[in-house]
């Protein structure tokens, strides 16, 4: 019997598809099983291959992985980390040789695909200490230079960015505009941007834009603030909906606009998932403001060390605004121990939120600190944290955590412009996500954080692979 055509509705959007059957092309085929296992201490391994077999109706006795590759959703930009002070500083306090193994961990044909690279404006947490661009009371910002960042900060990325390829994708946030811009005076612990600032922290953003791209490394996107609603004991800075509203429609949007930065994509909120939904729909109410903004980014620090996280304000959020996309912009493991780096938990906790995020319609997933020191810093306000890589300065090793495996079973298989495609799994320990890669390749990435083996199936159009799914492991099936 001939499919039909099928109209699927997902995050605010109606898609037509004309359904084809996927098996008429890959009839037989097998899929290639990359591995992460923490009991057998296997990780990122070639499992080899799988067969497709027919299989009809599942049993609700069958543990299974349900994919259907007419059903198409986000698009994906890329997946990457943040290039701050603190992982520069790291960077090149290893030896050449380490920070040449760093960079193709990360960047090269061998290493995690990344793509997307995150900076700081100004300093934040993640920095040695507390610095801005122009002098005391410049409002005309003729003192503006980024020297600072020449020393390490800029080197590092341009490595990336070689290392990359056309694909590099480079956007950068805000922690604190210039401490006599604001109401409390102090880079730190929140304060709110005064308004006889606004076009000057507005021409801010335009000049930091210009000296990174004279510097060769291409500004993709924006956002208007980190954490606007947190006062932090470092760098921050408080706006309210309507303030950072008024803000990107005033000032922001129209300064970029009006020096040729039209392309660049601004992302409002960067902060929780918790009040996503509340800041969206109140600062894009206003279409005059929302044309400015391309994105909504957010973080995953309102309950990230819960397995019941607000994924849902993200979907209802997109369904809000189908013409924004989805960003997470940051997140990490907070409270380091060097003696728990080797946890497995901590891939589970990239895990856990990846598959969710994409699931939910996120098309840009960005890690906090690329690499960290021994101390989970450095940071100037003791504020120490996990990473991916922790390199330990005193002695030259690096470290590879479970995080940066789990982050790699996605972002070494799923490229730039795959399109997600519908995944359901029946099975609460198992969660799963896939992607369809531009070259018609099915990447699918299934987790089991539980204390249970599962043996599952694939079950694609009435053919299904058998897989073992062992307690605590990640595999990325590719077809």
């Amino acid at each position: 019997m001939k499919k039909l055509v099928v109209s699927c509705f997902v995050a605010g959007m109606a898609f037509n598809v004309n359904a084809q059957n996927y098996w008429k092309k890959n009839a037989g085929k097998t899929a290639r099983i990359i591995f992460t296992n923490s009991k057998t201490n296997e990780k990122m391994v070639d499992k080899g291959t799988v067969k497709f077999e027919k299989m009809d109706q599942p049993k609700e006795t069958d543990a299974c992985i349900f994919v259907d590759p007419d059903f198409k959703y986000q698009k994906l930009i890329g997946i990457g980390g943040a290039i701050t002070d603190a992982s520069a500083e790291t960077f090149y306090k290893l030896p050449k040789n380490k920070q040449k193994e760093i960079i193709e961990a990360y960047y090269g044909k061998n290493g995690l695909g990344y793509t997307v690279v995150r900076t700081n404006m100004n300093s934040c947490d993640f920095s040695s200490d507390s610095y801005t661009y122009v002098t005391e009371n410049d409002n005309s910002l003729k003192s503006f230079n980024v020297a600072h960042d020449e020393k390490y900060k800029i080197p590092m990325i341009k490595e990336a960015k070689k290392a990359i390829g056309n694909n590099f994708t480079f956007y950068f946030s805000p922690w604190s505009p210039p401490a006599w811009m604001k109401s409390n005076k102090s880079l730190l612990k929140g304060g709110r941007l005064e308004n006889q600032y606004y076009q000057t922290w507005a021409d801010y953003y335009v000049k930091f834009i210009r000296e990174y791209e004279k510097r060769g490394i291409n500004v993709w996107g924006l956002t208007v603030q980190n954490e606007p609603m947190a006062t932090q004991t470092w760098e921050s800075c408080i706006y309210t909906a309507e303030e950072e509203g008024a803000f990107l429609k005033n000032n922001l949007g129209p300064t970029l606009w009006n020096n040729g930065f039209k392309d660049k994509k601004v992302m409002i909120w960067d902060h929780n998932r918790d009040l996503i939904y509340q800041r969206a729909t109140t600062t894009l109410s206003d279409p005059e403001t929302s044309k400015y903004a391309s994105g909504i980014g957010y973080h995953w620090y309102e309950t990230w060390n819960n397995k019941t996280q607000l994924f849902d304000n993200l979907i209802e959020t997109q369904r809000a605004f189908p013409d924004k996309f989805l960003a997470f912009t940051e997140g990490c493991k907070e409270q380091f121990d060097m003696s728990k780096i080797y946890d497995v938990s901590l891939g589970e906790l990239y895990g856990r939120n990846m598959i969710n995020d994409f699931n939910k319609g996120t098309a840009l997933w960005t890690d906090w600190n690329v690499l960290l020191d021994e101390t989970g810093g450095p940071n100037h306000v003791g504020n120490f944290c996990f990473a991916p890589i922790i390199a330990d300065t005193k002695t030259g090793e690096v470290h590879y955590t479970y995080e940066y495996y789990y982050v790699g079973h996605v972002s070494k298989f799923i490229k730039p412009n795959a399109q997600r495609i519908g995944t359901s799994s029946n099975r609460a320990a198992l969660t799963s996500t896939t992607f369809m890669n531009e070259n018609g390749q099915l990447v699918t990435v299934i987790m089991n954080d539980s204390e249970n083996d599962i043996d599952t199936n694939l079950w694609i159009e009435g053919m299904s692979a058998k897989l073992s799914a062992p307690a605590h492991s990640i595999q990325t099936v590719i077809l």
